[in-house]
């Protein structure tokens, strides 16, 4: 079973950006971790501060049979980006929206998404846990 990880901008500091929000762990450890509590499964990752790499490798991964779903984190694009949102749409894998913090507790501008509604479904507010949980319904999905 593969399943995909696909982070938008910023989240690359994960672990030094706003660690009162974000914490202190960097994404690679957790992506090993998930390796090692989900063995059975395979997991691909990106992460892209450029919006257009993002929604080509939302195309591409929709090209592979053997993925069972995405977990997308757009960062700041959930918020702005219709294209993000549209190739969202376009693709036939199920898609779930996460974010590590609560959105609805922070900005305004924060409790809008465009990607949402082309979701299968949206975690926030849970950390690392919110990525897990998304995992944990794909492979629901999947009867594993």
């Amino acid at each position: 079973m593969k399943i995909a990880i696909v982070n938008g901008p910023n989240l690359n500091l994960t672990g030094y950006r706003q660690p009162e929000i974000y914490g202190s762990r960097t994404f690679e450890s957790f992506l090993a971790e998930l390796d090692l509590e989900y063995s059975d499964a395979e997991f691909v990752y990106l992460q892209s501060n450029v919006e257009g790499e993002l929604i080509n490798y939302l195309q591409e991964l929709d090209k592979q049979a053997d993925i069972v779903g995405v977990v997308l984190n757009a960062g700041g694009y959930t918020h702005t980006s219709v294209a993000l949102a549209d190739a969202v749409a376009a693709i036939s894998i199920p898609v779930i929206e996460v974010h590590m913090s609560n959105v609805f507790a922070r900005e305004d501008h924060r409790h809008v998404s465009y990607i949402g509604r082309e979701c299968i479904g949206s975690v926030s507010g849970f950390g690392f846990d919110s990525y897990k949980l998304a995992i944990e319904h794909l492979r629901s999905l999947k009867g594993n």
